[in-house]
């Protein structure tokens, strides 16, 4: 039976090129809207800060609810002295050398203090549901800055599209006009103009590319990857309906006014504010508080002139044994006057609170007013793009015909180039107000609780 033996320099080798294909798939991922937005969401500075945010108000929360728990507590001390003092055991005054050390066990508790642990515990639960709508608000901000960033790639993109398809025309333009020049149909100068306005074209490709390349790097820095990263994203293939397909603004604000976090969150504000008011009225309230402990101590007194010296120090555990005192105390405490400080405090505290409802209505109205400007732009952008559209199509028309005429001797070069950037501009015009109705509505889309995606 012939044995099979394994060339490790081949094995190597196929697990090397194999690395290598998953690094390049890797490396060849195209990334999508929601690719972008889940990647954000994952490992965005920011948003794990929040989420840090939300980790400590939990625990402030926590300990509110422990704060209902009786206080238990131990102490012990050890003290040395020496010279004249008062002994402890005969109540005279002895030149000694003394050493003494007490030890305790304490706890207490509050029964009554005016609610105020209780509306300590619902502030900070308004405080976390506070903190997870602030945070889901950073993320809202991020996801759309990414769909601009987004849709700027392609914007640029396309308009690098338009600027090498008008240097290609140009370039063809200028071969034409080399040879018309030599037949004599027209002057040198149209070939100096044509040329000239080819290398003007050359400079816009140039441009529209470094454009291309700086919104890729904006998209990139929102998404903390480094500039140098290969990466690439989806374009997919985005039209505009004939027929305008806004929702009225109203009908996006009564919904978006239900769910957006940050009118949630302006709402928990008037209600945190409002138990502040509760715990500063209750700094008013007699307060009844429960304290009990149980101490002990031992002294080791060695006299230098004492009236028996025979006497002996009791040992250490008889000592501890005997010396045990036990308390029970019951406070009740009732404010009177203090100098109008509570008084004051539940002043404050209205005024946060009527200053809350005053910042949800501002909240609502920004919220208002930022969804009738996207409507209002919106279709400001749609009725632009088909006029740009309609004008497009025209000077297309009329182009072809230029050209005709450019090529029969029948127009200068300056009549041409003209006619060429009126085009261009309006090409430029058509993709701008395509990209602003696009994302215009995809803004009232996100505020109709529909997910950002192409």
């Amino acid at each position: 039976m012939t044995s099979f033996k394994i060339n490790p320099y081949i094995f190597s080798s196929f697990f090397l090129v194999l690395a290598l294909s998953i690094t390049s798939a890797i490396a060849q991922k195209v990334w999508t809207l929601e690719d972008c937005i889940n990647y954000a969401f994952e490992n965005n500075i920011q948003i794990k800060q929040s989420k840090l945010q939300i980790e400590s108000v939990q625990a402030d929360l926590k300990q509110s609810k422990f704060e209902y728990a009786p206080t238990l507590n131990g102490s012990s001390s050890l003290n040395y002295s020496w010279g004249r003092s008062i002994d402890p055991i005969t109540n005279t005054y002895i030149n000694s050398n003394t050493m003494s050390s007490s030890f305790g066990v304490n706890s207490g508790l509050t029964l009554f203090g005016g609610f105020q642990k209780f509306n300590v515990v619902k502030q900070n639960e308004l405080a976390y549901s506070s903190s997870l709508y602030d945070s889901e608000k950073m993320a809202n901000d991020i996801a759309l800055q990414l769909t601009g960033a987004f849709l700027n790639i392609l914007f640029n993109h396309e308009m690098l599209m338009v600027a090498q398809s008008q240097a290609e025309i140009t370039l063809q333009q200028i071969e034409r006009t080399k040879n018309l020049v030599e037949a004599g149909t027209l002057p040198q100068g149209d070939l100096l103009e044509i040329e000239a306005q080819g290398l003007m074209e050359e400079v816009n490709v140039i441009r529209a590319d470094n454009n291309l390349s700086l919104s890729y790097l904006d998209l990139l820095q929102i998404l903390d990857l480094s500039a140098n990263e290969e990466f690439e994203i989806e374009r997919p293939n985005i039209s505009i309906s004939e027929e305008l397909s806004v929702i009225p603004s109203e009908q996006v604000y009564a919904n978006a006014v239900n769910f957006m976090p940050e009118i949630k969150r302006a709402e928990l504000d008037v209600l945190s504010t409002n138990r502040s008011v509760m715990i500063a009225k209750g700094a008013a309230y007699p307060s009844l508080s429960l304290r009990s402990g149980i101490n002990t101590n031992y002294i080791d007194s060695k006299l230098v002139n004492f009236t028996d010296p025979n006497s002996q120090v009791a040992a250490f555990w008889d000592q501890m044994s005997d010396n045990i005192s036990k308390y029970f105390t019951l406070s009740l405490n009732v404010p009177i006057f203090n100098a109008y400080q509570t008084t004051t405090r539940i002043k404050q505290a209205e005024i946060l609170n009527l200053n809350s409802k005053f910042n949800l209505e501002l909240t609502k109205n920004t919220l208002r007013k930022s969804i009738e400007q996207k409507y209002f732009d919106a279709i400001a952008a749609y009725k632009t793009y088909h006029a740009n559209k309609a004008t497009v199509k025209s000077l297309k028309e009329a182009f072809k015909y230029t050209e005709e005429k450019f090529s029969l001797g029948m127009l200068n070069s300056v009549e041409y180039n003209l006619a060429k950037s009126r085009l261009t501009q309006s090409e430029s015009d058509l993709l701008r107000a395509k990209y602003d109705y696009i994302f215009k509505t995809k803004i009232l889309d996100f505020y109709m609780g529909v997910p950002l995606k192409f």
